[in-house]
């Protein structure tokens, strides 16, 4: 008697472990399926995952979120916001998605300048005839004690490609940057041999990291900013990431 309890004890647990998984299976298989029969231009769901609200998933395409319910029937495009804490969990979960590990960038590639002690590290994805670009940097002289990592990424079009390449090639590159940037001062046309392959390899970088626009800031915890951020929002988070790093 003890055995056949003992038997059909295990026999439940697997009965409710099968019924606490299986529901999951077919969500995630439901949603998959109807999305991409309802919505056929709407781009392959790389992963399909719980929310904290009972219902609702998130549907993530690259770094793009959604929220849909179990069966695929709705698509929302919008911010989830805890409001106890009031967390943008969005947010949060984007930021963790496009996280780029800073000591795997390939600082050789970048023109550097340095102001004050250069202890705190930023790295800016940035194309020359970018304005919000010119303003950042300029703004950038407020900020004390940073070393600064520039990957010239021309994307705009234009002589973008050549401004790049003249300022990549100059004698002094990071004076002929800062110059363009800070005092308007356009380089001079690089003659003769250069090696314009890190040019090649800031675009593949770029790329692959799914940067579309200028400037682009990365942090040395990772964090990843799209567009230009006042000096003291710089400092701020100069300051969070030296901590998270430490």
């Amino acid at each position: 008697m003890a055995i056949a309890l003992a038997s059909l004890r295990r026999l439940l647990s697997v009965v409710l472990l099968m019924a606490a998984v299986l529901p999951a299976w077919a969500d995630e298989a439901a949603i998959r399926k109807n999305l991409a029969e309802r919505l056929p231009d709407l781009p392959k769901v790389d992963e399909v995952a719980k929310t904290p609200i009972p219902g609702l998933f998130e549907v993530r395409i690259g770094t793009d979120l959604f929220y849909t319910d179990e069966q695929g029937q709705y698509l929302i495009a919008g911010q989830m916001i805890e409001t106890k804490t009031r967390t943008n969990l969005t947010e949060a979960r984007i930021a963790k998605l496009t996280a780029i590990d800073f000591a795997s960038l390939p600082l050789k590639d970048a023109i550097v300048w340095k102001q004050g002690s250069g202890a705190r590290k930023l790295v800016v994805f940035a194309d020359p005839n970018c304005g919000y670009c010119k303003k950042f940097e300029q703004e950038l002289q407020k900020v004390k004690d940073v070393t600064v990592y520039t990957f010239l990424y021309p994307i705009l079009g234009g002589d973008s490609p050549e401004k790049s390449r003249n300022i990549w090639c100059a004698k002094d590159n990071t004076k002929a940057w800062r110059e363009w940037m800070v005092d308007g001062k356009a380089p001079g046309r690089a003659m003769g041999q250069c090696d314009t392959a890190a040019l090649q390899r800031n675009a593949e970088l770029g790329r692959k990291h799914r940067v579309n626009g200028t400037p682009a800031l990365v942090f040395e915890d990772g964090r990843r900013v799209s567009g230009a951020l006042p000096p003291e929002q710089v400092e701020k988070q100069l300051v969070a990431s030296v901590r998270k790093a430490g």
